[in-house]
């Protein structure tokens, strides 16, 4: 009977049994260092070019060194001529727990990875004991290696523990733990009572004074800004005053309840502070955030994590000399090389990870002003490399930026427009469009349109946009002097900015104030995903036209507020289309509602003659001249959801308004969807370079300005005052009976 089994040459099982091992141990060390180095640049990018392959070296790594240790395991009893390396191999098993362990700078891609930390650690469990079979099995022969293949075993728990334990205390379950860990009973109502009870039978005149106190959860903030003083001690005191800010922001993931004090003090000092050290604070706080989720920070930075990192780094420089010193006799010369590569990599890959913690902000959180002169000034060298974006520093951003500082823009108009075929079309076309079939069946359509159509706006080359955000937020929060008035500052969708303009312009032209809001807010029936696209196309159309008309005598100061709008328009279009899971709790049926209006955009350019190379001027100026007396939904129903149209009349209306009202709504609009999104749809994007909405979100929180927070009440501290005779009383606080 023939086989119907592919046939593999006996020269190619040779090549496999010889090199399967050997290869993927190598692989494993390559990955561990590309990890190391490349891994922080996720929270420093947006690009998939990047994002890419760190998430395949991440989950490729893991599959690596497991798949190493099962080879290892199943070569102890090979009988094919691998005994005689047996012990050489053995070695190498505790350094595929190290790599298994990774490098201090990823433990996770996503926060649902954190979730999964018991996955982890019944992996460590398996592999521990595939480890101890491996070396019991060298144990029973004669095993040249046997005294330093224990000693590795030490760094490889260690190593995997540290990731095992990162993951579960950045377990969304693991920080309500810790946050909520310690219950608070107030003061003791029982032993009030009874003390009340027992004064009053005795007839002894008594009253009760209540006066205000503080939260269980009391804040430290200081309530004024960094003080002028030397470069190095403001850079240190900026850092540590983030550190107390994130100590707090990380019960925001969990939605945690906001203590008053902590609002009123947070709020107090943000409104002293600029929009310069506002952004480092919050980038700062930030970068805590994501090393707490995404890296082994927590677990290093504490007594016993420095403790057992120096104890593994000199475990295995004595295993490097043990293995120096022995008789090699016998063992293959190219394994001799792997051993020394790995041993090697370990002590580099240790060292890096030791320089990394050193410099970290950890580090100087720890430390800070408590070191000596020269220590000071090294970490402000190195803070300096990390400082805002309109710093002297550009070319070092992407090794040392705390952020990507840009933002992703998306035009509708030009998406629209190059999405549209030739007229006539052309070969190329039609190999366009079966490029874009097959793009759509491997479901990678939003990837390639993100790569396509999306343009990076970097905030480092002017720093005015954020600090119009800032002044808008700052504005807004003198207002928000209770947490009332912050919540429905934060749920406005444009209402607040047209009361702003009745008391300013419009106080006593009532029936002119009552036609801009009808053109500004469009009404309590508008959905907040509607409103995005139906702003963003009369953004793009209004802008178009006047760049087309434009001339150079335009008032600097209103092109200004113009570029702002477009910036803030085409990034809200952005992260309703290509950040679904960020806006799923506001954008309704954003996707759905994009995809109509861009489906009749296209039919509409197609029809006029324009191809995919003409301007955005042109097609604005084509969509301009449709007459639009009768609304749409009067002639096509309201079937689709395409507001393509109610655009153009919207843009219309817009005509007659300032820049600088536009600008501000679409701030408002930035804001309702900062406060809005989930939480931790927030803390996912940090490990994906970061977003220009989680800053505008942290910002909201600590200026007071909070819906989905609920702030709690102050607690209040009783007296229970007993009159004695005149010159004489004695009081209880309810916290330690009298007597």
């Amino acid at each position: 009977m023939v086989s119907s089994a592919v046939p593999i040459s006996d020269t190619l099982k040779k090549i496999w049994d010889k090199w399967n091992l050997r290869g993927i141990i190598i692989l494993s060390l390559f990955l561990q260092v590309f990890l190391i180095f490349c891994a922080p640049l996720r929270k420093r990018t947006s690009s998939k070019w990047v994002i890419v392959p760190i998430w395949l070296s991440y989950l490729l790594a893991d599959w690596a060194a497991n798949f190493a240790i099962g080879l290892i395991a199943s070569s102890q009893t090979d009988t094919n001529g691998r005994r005689d390396n047996g012990g050489l191999l053995a070695f190498w098993a505790p350094f595929l727990l190290i790599h298994l362990g990774g490098p201090d700078t990823i433990i996770a891609i996503s926060m649902e990875d954190n979730a999964l930390w018991p996955r982890h650690f019944l992996g460590l469990i398996f592999q521990v004991l595939a480890v101890a079979y491996v070396f019991t099995m060298q144990s029973t022969r004669e095993n040249k290696l046997w005294w330093p293949t224990l000693l590795l075993i030490f760094p490889g728990l260690v190593k995997y523990g540290e990731r095992t334990r990162a993951l579960y205390l950045a377990s969304l379950s693991s920080l309500k733990d810790s946050i909520l860990a310690v219950p608070d009973t107030g003061p003791d109502y029982a032993k009030y009572m009874d003390e009340y009870s027992s004064r009053k039978d005795a007839n002894l005149p008594i009253h009760i004074h209540t006066h205000e106190g503080r939260g269980s959860a009391e804040s430290k903030i200081e309530t004024h800004p960094v003080e002028e003083g030397p470069d190095n001690i403001k850079n240190i005191a900026v850092v540590q005053k983030a550190y107390q800010l994130f100590e707090i922001s990380m019960g925001l993931i969990i939605d945690l309840l906001f203590d008053f004090h902590q609002r009123n003090e947070s709020r107090a000092y943000f409104l002293r502070t600029t929009a310069e050290e506002a952004y480092t604070l919050i980038a700062t706080e930030l970068n805590f955030m994501y090393e707490a989720l995404y890296t082994k920070a927590h677990v290093v930075h504490s007594v016993w994590g420095y403790v057992l990192r120096a104890t593994s780094f000199g475990t295995v420089w004595i295993a490097l000399g043990f293995f120096y010193k022995l008789d090699k006799h016998g063992f293959h010369r190219f394994d001799v090389r792997v051993t020394y590569s790995l041993l090697l990599g370990a002590i580099a890959l240790d060292s890096i990870a030791i320089s990394m913690l050193i410099l970290s902000d950890w580090t100087v959180v720890k430390c800070g002003q408590k070191c000596c002169s020269l220590a000071t000034i090294l970490m402000d060298k190195h803070l300096n490399l990390k400082r805002a974006w309109w710093r002297p520093t550009e070319k070092w951003k992407m090794l040392f930026g705390r952020w990507s500082e840009s933002v992703s823009t998306f035009s509708f108009i030009n998406y629209s427009l190059k999405e549209c075929r030739r007229v006539p079309p052309t070969v190329m076309d039609y190999v366009g469009l079966l490029g874009t079939k097959i793009i759509r069946i491997l479901w990678l359509n939003v990837i390639w349109v993100e790569m396509k159509y999306i343009i990076i706006y970097r905030l480092r080359d002017s720093g005015e946009l954020w600090k119009f955000i800032f002044e808008e937020l700052k504005s807004k929060s003198e207002v928000a002097v209770d947490p009332q008035n912050g919540s429905k500052i934060c749920s406005a969708r444009g209402e607040w900015i047209l009361k702003k303009y009745k008391e300013n312009y419009y106080g006593d032209k009532p029936q002119e104030y009552d036609k801009l809001r009808s053109q500004v807010y469009l009404g309590d029936d508008v959905t907040y995903d509607r409103r995005i696209l139906l702003w963003h196309i009369a953004t793009e159309l209004r802008y178009y036209d006047e760049k087309k008309e434009s001339n150079a005598g335009d008032e600097k100061k209103s092109n200004a507020h113009r570029e702002y709008s477009k910036t803030l328009s085409d990034y809200m279009l952005y992260l309703l289309v290509m950040q679904p899971d960020l806006m799923s709790s506001v954008a309704g049926i954003g996707q759905k509602r994009f995809s109509d209006t861009f489906a009749e955009a296209k039919q509409f350019f197609e029809k006029r003659a324009l191809r995919s190379d003409a301007t955005p001027e042109d097609a604005c100026g084509k969509l301009l001249k449709v007459n639009t007396e009768i609304k749409p939904v009067n002639v096509k129903g309201n079937r689709s959801k395409s507001v393509l149209f109610d655009a153009c009349i919207l843009a219309k209306e817009l005509k007659n308004l300032e820049w600088k009202l536009i600008s501000e709504v679409w701030v408002e609009l930035l804001s309702y969807a900062a406060s809005h999104c989930r939480p931790s749809s927030h803390a996912q994007l940090l490990s994906k370079g970061g977003e220009l909405v989680t800053f505008v979100w942290l910002l909201m929180a600590h200026f007071g300005i909070a819906e989905q927070f609920q702030v709690l009440e102050v607690q209040a501290r009783v007296k229970l005052i007993v009159e004695k005779p005149p010159g004489e009383s004695f009081s209880w606080s309810g916290e330690k009976p009298p007597g």
